[in-house]
C-alpha cells in the first residue's frame, strides 16, 4: 500500500508541472486571438481624426505569424463612407531566412488590399494626419519590416470637389519590396529594391522598379516608373478639368525617373499624348468651341508629325521642400518634341542616383 502511494506521489510530482504548463500554454493560445484583436483595434480607434477596427485575428505559433482578416481605417466626419484602407487580409510573421544572418526581422504579405484617396468637403475641424495612421499601422508589427508583398491589390484617387468629379485608379497591383531592414549588403548605399506593376485606368501597363534606402529620415532612393498605352478618353474627366476639352480617341503614355540624395530631388516626368482625337460636341458653349478649335490648332503645329506625338520632358529639381518644377524648360521642351524630335517611348534612363548626390 505504502509502494503504490509513493509511486503516485512520484508520478503527481513528475507530471504535474507539465500538465500545467501544457494546459496554461493551450488556454494562452486560445485567448491571445481575443486579446490581440483588442490591442488591433484600440490601436486603430485611438489614432486621432479616423476610426477603424479588424474583423478577425488568427495566430500561426509554429511560423511566428498571426493573420489580420478585414482591416478596416475610415476618416472621421467624412461624406462618403469608403475606407482609407480596406485589407481583405495581412500576413505579418518572422521572416525566417533573415535569422540565418543574425537578424530577427518580419515580412509582411497583403492580400487584396484597397487603398483609397478621396477628396471632399470635410466639416470636421480635426486635421487628420497620413503619419498617425502610418505610425500606428507600423505599430501592429512588433520587430521591423525587413519584406513587404502586395498581391492584388488596388489603389483609387477620387475628387470629388471637381466639375466633373475626377476618379482614376489602379488595380491588379503585384508589388515586392525587398531587404527593407538591410539585412544583406550592408555596404550599398542603396541596399533595398522595389518592383511593382499594375493596371490603369484605361487600361495602360504600368513598372515601377528602383532602388532605395528606408533606414534614412529622408529616403534615398533611384526609381523608374512607365505608364504605357492608356486609353486617353478614360482621362477626360481629369484632362477636361485641367485643360477644357475631351479626347475621342488616343492613347496616353508617361515616363519617369527620380533620385533622392540627402533630401534634394532630381528627376523628371514626360507625358505623352499619341495619335489622339478631340471630341467635338454640339452642346456647347460658344467660347468652349472656341477653346476646343484652339487647343486643336496647338496640337497640330507642336506634335511631332513623324510620330503623331505630343509630349514633353517636364524637369524637377530641387529641395523636397521647395521643388522647382522648371516650368519655363518644360515649354521649350514641348516646342523641342514638335519641331525637333519625338520623344521616344520608354524611360530615357538618364537619371542616375549620383546625379541628385552631385547636385545638392
Amino acid at each position: 500500500m505504502e509502494t503504490s502511494q509513493k509511486r503516485t506521489r512520484i508520478f503527481l510530482k513528475r507530471y504535474t508541472i507539465p500538465i500545467v504548463i501544457l494546459l496554461v500554454l493551450i488556454i494562452a493560445r486560445l485567448l491571445l486571438p481575443y486579446f490581440l484583436k483588442r490591442y488591433v483595434n484600440k490601436t486603430l480607434d485611438d489614432i486621432p481624426g479616423y476610426t477603424g477596427y479588424v474583423e478577425d485575428i488568427d495566430v500561426a505559433l509554429f511560423r511566428g505569424a498571426y493573420v489580420i482578416k478585414g482591416l478596416i481605417l475610415k476618416k472621421e466626419d467624412r461624406i462618403t463612407e469608403t475606407p482609407i484602407l480596406d485589407f481583405e487580409k495581412s500576413d505579418i510573421s518572422i521572416e525566417w531566412r533573415a535569422l540565418f544572418k543574425g537578424r530577427i526581422v518580419s515580412e509582411i504579405i497583403l492580400l487584396n488590399p484597397k487603398f483609397n484617396y478621396v477628396t471632399e468637403d470635410q466639416g470636421s475641424e480635426t486635421e487628420a494626419d497620413v503619419d498617425d495612421w502610418t505610425e500606428a499601422l507600423t505599430s501592429l508589427v512588433p520587430i521591423d519590416i525587413n519584406h513587404l508583398a502586395v498581391h492584388n491589390g488596388r489603389a483609387n484617387f477620387a475628387e470629388l470637389n471637381a466639375d466633373p468629379p475626377i476618379e482614376l485608379f489602379l488595380h491588379e497591383i503585384e508589388l515586392q519590396a525587398t531587404n527593407l531592414s538591410n539585412v544583406v549588403n550592408e555596404d550599398l548605399t542603396l541596399p533595398s529594391n522595389l518592383y511593382a506593376t499594375a493596371v490603369s485606368i484605361g487600361g495602360g501597363a504600368v513598372v515601377l522598379d528602383g532602388d532605395l534606402n528606408l533606414l534614412k529620415k529622408i529616403p534615398d532612393m533611384d526609381i523608374n516608373f512607365e505608364l504605357q498605352k492608356a486609353d486617353v478618353t478614360a482621362l477626360n474627366d481629369l484632362i477636361s478639368n485641367v485643360a477644357g476639352v475631351d479626347f475621342e480617341s488616343g492613347t496616353f503614355e508617361l515616363y519617369s525617373e527620380f533620385a533622392i540624395a540627402d533630401g534634394y530631388l532630381k528627376g523628371y516626368l514626360k507625358p505623352m499624348f499619341i495619335n489622339t482625337k478631340l471630341l467635338g460636341e454640339d452642346d456647347k458653349g460658344f467660347f468652349e468651341k472656341l477653346w476646343e478649335g484652339f487647343v486643336g490648332v496647338f496640337k497640330f503645329i507642336l506634335k511631332n508629325k513623324g510620330t503623331d506625338t505630343l509630349a514633353t520632358r517636364a524637369p524637377i529639381e530641387g529641395d523636397l521642400n521647395n521643388l522647382d518644377t522648371g516650368v519655363f524648360r518644360t515649354i521649350l521642351n514641348i516646342f523641342k518634341n514638335g519641331w525637333i524630335s519625338a520623344f521616344s517611348g520608354e524611360v530615357d534612363e538618364n537619371i542616375e542616383f549620383e546625379d541628385a548626390a552631385r547636385a545638392k
